[in-house]
Parts: structure tokens; sequence; C-alpha cells
């Protein structure tokens, strides 16, 4: 696994951005998150150590722009960069996630066709009004692996019409001592509308605060990923 930042900076865009990790972050190291700015790890993929081989080795998989978002307008400069990039490491499994699903036809280069084959995009939702306005979108683009990412979830939502030619749904929920709560309910209901249409489901995480058989508990960051494991319900 590898992380790969060429850029850094977002901006909030809709209700799921309430509590941020990005925004968070940067404002204890009083970083303005707003500020969209290259890093200097933005070729990382094709950096070669002393003996001439790439830094990044073959087959792992590259967590693209976790620190933004890869389709925001402020890179439009950049990006055709990170496709050519991208383009010349097809050894590599590329994945980014994106709230800005609607713009992903007018960022993708001219060869990109009906997708690149070691790229997989995820399509975040948090909400089922975001839910419908996005994967309505996402479900006709020529992309050949697609994921739905729900988190942080806040509330139940039916994305079951939507899951034709997905291949993963990760579900969590929100991380802050003001989070909204995450039901366990929603995720039951979410991982049977996937049992249903034979697409893997995957638990990420509870929220910091988390609803289950009427109780309502407080969970410290540190134990979000393991109490989601724990639940084994992954398919």
């Amino acid at each position: 696994m590898a992380m790969w930042n060429p850029w850094r900076g977002c901006h909030r865009y809709s209700e799921g951005c309430k509590y941020c990790y990005i925004h968070k972050g940067d404002s204890k190291r009083d970083v303005e998150t707003n500020e969209i700015v290259r890093t200097n790890n933005f070729d990382a993929p094709i950096k070669r150590g002393k003996s001439g081989d790439y830094k990044i080795k073959a087959g792992q998989t590259v967590y693209l722009c976790f620190s933004s978002d890869f389709l925001i307008d402020e890179a439009d400069e950049w990006r055709s960069e990170c496709w050519s990039m991208i383009r010349e490491r097809p050894d590599l499994n590329f994945i980014f996630l994106t709230k800005r699903i609607d713009r992903f036809m007018a960022c993708v280069p001219e060869d990109w066709g009906k997708g690149y084959d070691h790229v997989t995009v995820g399509c975040t939702v948090e909400n089922q009004r975001q839910a419908d306005y996005r994967l309505s979108i996402f479900s006709d683009l020529p992309i050949n692996h697609k994921n739905i990412i729900c988190q942080p979830l806040i509330e139940m939502v039916d994305i079951e019409k939507y899951l034709k030619g997905m291949e993963l749904v990760v579900l969590g929920g929100e991380s802050d001592r003001n989070a909204r709560p995450l039901s366990f309910d929603w995720v039951l209901d979410i991982r049977e509308q996937c049992r249903r249409q034979g697409v893997h489901f995957e638990f990420r995480q509870c929220g910091t605060h988390f609803i289950k058989d009427g109780k309502q508990y407080t969970l410290a960051v540190k134990d979000l990923c393991v109490q989601a494991r724990k639940a084994n319900i992954n398919l």
C-alpha cells in the first residue's frame, strides 16, 4: 500500500464534510485547508531510487489524493500530469474517492475510453439526497472499477437500485465528539441491500456515537475500526 497526495487542501462541500478529518487535522497544525497547493510528493509514482527502479514497487495499491479530492476544480491545471503518471504505471492499482463525481467526465484524459483497468473510483455519499444525486451520475459513467463509500453515513439510505456494476460498498460513521450518531440498523440494512445484489460490503468504522439495540454508546476514536471489525458482518 502507498499514499500519493499530489496536492493538499479541500473545501467543505456537502453535509458529510461538517467534521472533516482533514480540516480538523490542519486546524491543529495551523494550516489553511481551503488553500489548494501542490505537494513535494507530486511525482511519487514515477520517482526512482539510486538503483533506477521505481520507489513504489509494482503490484501495490496506491491511495490517491486522500488529503483532498482528485476532482477538485483548483487542481484542473495539474491533473493531466497525474493522469500521465498513472498511465506510465499500469503495474499499480490506483484508487481515489470523490464527492465531486459530477465533474468526472470533464476531468478524465482523452484516451480514457471505457476506463483504465488499474484505476478504481469511489463515489462518496452521506445521506439519501446525495446518494440519489451522485449515484445516478456514477452509475452511468465509463469506469471499470466502482465502489460506493457511505462514510460518514448520517442517515439511513436506500442505494439498492444503484448497486449494479459496483464492486464494493464501504460504510462508516462520523468521528467527532459532536458527531451525528450512526445506527447499527442502518448498517445492517445496507448490508442486506448488498447481499441481495451480490455486492461486497465492508463495515469500516463505527461512529463516535453509535446506536445498537436502542442504546447509544460513545466510543473512543481508537476503537471505531476495532469495533466495526468485531461486528464480523463484512460480505
